[in-house]
């Protein structure tokens, strides 16, 4: 009889460790009852990242936002958040949760990590500082003329270049202004074919200087993480009438297009680089809403590596580990391109052969898509980070990789 009750006990004890966390329907209350949680569709942990008033945001899918620990004391992560100052830039220390804010200034904007210099970049009017994300020390980087109207988009991977684009004339900002709904403005600035002007900006000695100059809507700068002179750059508008993906290479002033459509309706965009700057990924469509795939730009050979998947798998944003051999998607509603009836979920891929074996990491249809999820794998690649509205308002999530034991 005490042998049956010690299994019993143990049973018990081993159920109660193994469903610490509860079975919910993710979405299913506002705000959700518990900060972690089993995703009852997938069975897979959820995590509510990151816990502070104000809403909060983790960066778009392609921009870097992780420094690495320098001994244990944790990974950490550069978001956005809100406070009454407006919204301000933190870090999360991703072992400890810690949540520390890094500045105070009106109108911050930009998001732009150097792992190599520890620091967040960022602008304000026409001024830009970087912040170390230890000390939280800012130190003045460059001020544009106030006549000039530049934002930049992107650092490099050792802190040396910085990166803007501008329209000529201020045709472009009348467009935005009149018509500020990407579905008004969209089509609008593409047709007008406004010269755009690409510049690269010397962090160190202050020179900020033309690198490219055509009437194309340049956009989506996106500097290597690994080669300090590869920047990438986009042409704007209509995927299926654009040659969009370009590389420019500072030491050797020359620009690269990566992908050449071969097809009416053949679209390629939303292009990112994998960790290791060892290839620069995008969707393709052949042609576009029909085949889906997503495509790697190899960037010693220039040979294209292509995965295929089905509609409902398709995701508006994707990303990658950094040996590539796992993918993450974030899925997308029926109104987007794939028109999915069954899309809105948090994918895991991974490739067999020239395809994509999808797993469903989190159900995201109680989530509004007007707020793309933007995935990124954590620096461990034990989680996938994302941010949803789910709870009523903008948060950041994680989730596990790996299956949590889901309840009977």
């Amino acid at each position: 009889m005490k042998k049956r009750v010690l299994c019993l006990l143990f049973a018990l004890s081993c159920s109660t460790l193994v469903h610490a966390q509860p079975v919910l329907v993710t979405g299913s209350q506002k705000p959700m009852p518990v900060k972690e949680w089993i995703d009852k569709d997938t069975g897979h942990k959820l995590v509510r990242l990151v816990n502070r008033q104000g809403g909060n945001t983790s960066f778009y899918f392609n921009n870097n936002c992780f420094v690495p620990q320098r001994g244990t004391e944790g990974d950490l992560m550069v978001f956005s958040g809100g406070t009454p100052q407006g919204r301000q830039l933190f870090t999360i220390n991703l072992k400890t949760k810690t949540v520390t804010q890094l500045t105070n200034r009106a109108k911050v904007s930009g998001e732009m990590v150097c792992p190599k210099t520890r620091e967040a970049y960022y602008q304000c009017g026409d001024s830009i500082f970087a912040a170390n994300v230890d000390t939280r020390k800012e130190r003045f980087i460059y001020a544009f003329d106030p006549s000039f109207k530049g934002r930049v988009g992107t650092v490099n991977a050792d802190g040396t270049y910085m990166a803007c684009v501008k329209a000529v004339g201020d045709q472009e900002r009348e467009i935005l202004k009149q018509y500020p709904e990407k579905k008004d403005f969209f089509q609008r600035i593409y047709n007008a074919h406004i010269e755009h002007v690409l510049y690269v900006l010397n962090t160190r000695t202050k020179e900020l200087k033309e690198v490219n100059r055509e009437n194309e809507w340049t956009n989506h700068l996106l500097f290597s993480p690994t080669d300090p002179n590869v920047l990438s750059y986009s042409h704007e508008g209509p995927w299926e009438k654009v040659d969009r993906i370009w590389n420019y290479n500072i030491k050797t002033n020359k620009s690269t297009l990566l992908h050449k459509r071969t097809m009416p309706m053949e679209i390629a965009g939303h292009e990112f680089w994998s960790p290791q700057g060892n290839t620069e990924w995008f969707d393709l469509q052949k042609p576009k809403g029909q085949t889906f795939y997503l495509a790697g730009y190899d960037m010693k050979t220039g040979n294209e590596k292509v995965y295929q998947m089905g509609h409902n798998e398709w995701s508006i944003h994707f990303n990658v580990t950094a040996d590539e051999k796992l993918f993450c998607g974030d899925g997308g509603d029926p109104g987007q391109v794939a028109k999915a009836p069954d899309g809105m979920w948090i994918y895991l891929f991974r490739p067999e052969g020239d395809k994509f074996k999808p797993e469903k990491l989190v159900n995201m249809k109680s989530h509004y898509y007007k707020q793309e999820p933007n995935v990124h794998f954590s620096p461990d690649e034990k989680w996938v980070i994302f941010r949803a509205n789910f709870e009523g308002h903008d948060e950041i999530y994680a989730v596990e990789v790996a299956k949590s034991n889901k309840a009977e």
